[in-house]
């Protein structure tokens, strides 16, 4: 993370690979870190049996929490005022995750970023938004 927000302007895009080859593991660890044991996302008998899924896939939330990351490292989680986006495709192991923060605006003192993330076909899997506040910029003299 940084101690520092960089300088910031409208067309500047933040990259960040968020995981090589997601694991089941770290998806059963996600389930119990949140509670959520739903069975399509820890039981593979259940999600292909049942459900008809080629297999067990990530939370929604664990997708998200992952690409928040893209914007946490660059601004500082202090600074974070509002995130959130939809899931708009399956997460599964094996998988390889890079998230993309570009900044759409910057007034009053925030910036405003559109989020994505994509998995290792291009396949956009999250979709976005977050704002951001700025440190105060130094007064220049005339």
């Amino acid at each position: 993370m940084t101690n520092a927000a960089p300088t910031v302007a409208v067309g500047q895009v933040f990259e960040q690979l968020l995981v090589e080859d997601l694991t089941r593991t770290r998806i059963v660890q996600y389930a119990g870190a949140s509670g959520d044991f739903n069975p399509l996302h820890t039981d593979a008998t259940y999600a292909t049996e049942v459900a008809g899924f080629p297999g067990v896939f990530a939370h929604g939330m664990l997708t998200m929490g992952m690409t928040g990351r893209v914007v946490t490292d660059v601004f500082g989680i202090a600074a974070l005022r509002r995130f959130g986006g939809r899931f708009v495709a399956q997460v599964w192991p094996g998988d390889t995750l890079t998230a993309r923060a570009a900044v759409v605006a910057v007034e009053d003192g925030q910036a405003r970023l559109a989020v994505t993330t994509t998995n290792q076909d291009g396949a956009v899997v999250f979709s976005g938004e977050a704002v951001v506040a700025l440190p105060p910029q130094p007064r220049r003299r005339p």
